[in-house]
């Protein structure tokens, strides 16, 4: 069975993974542990833990349990009081590092909950804050990084992180690593960040895979192409590039495009092909598109394949 690690966090990597645990592969994904919004960041700062937040989310989405108790979990509260906004999942996940002793041990534990297909890990067991360097000033957290990347040159950790062990061994096994649709530079890019996946990065024989977010980030990456992005990833990843993109080249309604830009200030991420193959990746287009509740998400079921039939290739 061919072995993935993709990297991430939040909503784009959970919709990717609910569509490729229907796959005979095995899945590892590596969560950023550094956002500071939301229940998230309350939890965090009260219990002195990691951000749990996306580690549920992907938890979830990898889930084989009934729809019921996954509607418990994602339950958040709605009274005022201080569980306000809280969803379950991230309670029983900062109770379960009291009672594991640590994110990592709390997160196998809950995928034995939830009968999850793969290995879910935290990118680190440390209480971490990402830290983006300007010329002339430094901002603190994700929400803060989010607002000034136009401002900043670099993104460093508030302190010298220690990776989970597993993810290295799991890195150097890996058929395939896949950096997944999300924030660029608060999901993605804490993970290149790291010195110790870096390394390891550099020494795996795997291509590396990018998955194209469709929409721009109002903040983040206004105004960038699908080669923009690639090439912010080249820059992190140093000793290596990414080998290969997959990224939508079906038509959008233009009634949403419009809705889109005007309501949100986010724009379709365009597929400068001849700018990505001038990079040296490798491109896989196709309408990865699908519309839930007049949102655009990746298709989880077609990203899941063209990766699966990718992987499937390598070896002919």
């Amino acid at each position: 069975m061919k072995k993935i690690v993709i990297f991430g966090g939040g909503t784009g990597l959970s919709c990717v993974l609910s569509g490729l645990k229907l796959f005979p592969i095995d899945v590892t994904a590596v969560i950023a542990v550094s956002d500071d919004g939301s229940s998230t960041g309350k939890l965090k700062e009260e219990l002195d833990i990691p951000a749990v937040g996306d580690l549920g989310k992907v938890l979830l989405s990898m889930a084989n349990v009934d729809d019921d108790f996954l509607d418990l979990l994602r339950y958040r509260f709605k009274k005022s009081g201080s569980l306000y906004n809280h969803p379950v999942r991230n309670i029983i996940l900062a109770a379960l590092i009291d009672l594991k002793g640590n994110l990592t041990e709390a997160t196998r534990y809950m995928s034995e909950i939830l009968n999850v297909k793969g290995t879910v890990l935290p990118l680190t067991e440390e209480k971490v804050e990402l830290i983006g360097h300007g010329s002339k000033d430094n901002y603190v957290g994700e929400l803060s990084v989010s607002h000034n990347i136009k401002d900043i040159e670099y993104l460093t950790y508030d302190h010298p992180i220690k990776v989970t062990p597993e993810i290295i061994e799991k890195i150097g096994d890996a058929d395939l690593i896949i950096f997944s649709p999300g924030s660029l530079y608060t999901s993605i890019l804490p993970h290149l960040i790291a010195p110790e996946v870096r390394d390891a990065l550099s020494g795996t024989k795997a291509p590396i895979m990018y998955l194209s977010n469709i929409v721009t980030q109002p903040g983040e990456t206004d105004g960038y192409s699908v080669s923009d992005h690639i090439k912010v990833l080249n820059a992190y990843l140093k000793d290596r590039k990414v080998d290969v993109v997959i990224a939508n080249s079906g038509e959008i309604d233009p009634d949403i495009v419009d809705s889109y830009r005007t309501k949100e200030n986010k724009y379709m991420v365009d597929l400068d092909k001849y700018a990505v193959k001038e990079q040296g990746a490798r491109i896989i287009s196709d309408n990865v598109i699908r519309i839930e509740n007049n949102t655009l998400v990746h298709d989880e079921i077609k990203t899941a394949y063209l990766i699966f039939s990718y992987l499937m290739k390598m070896d002919q």
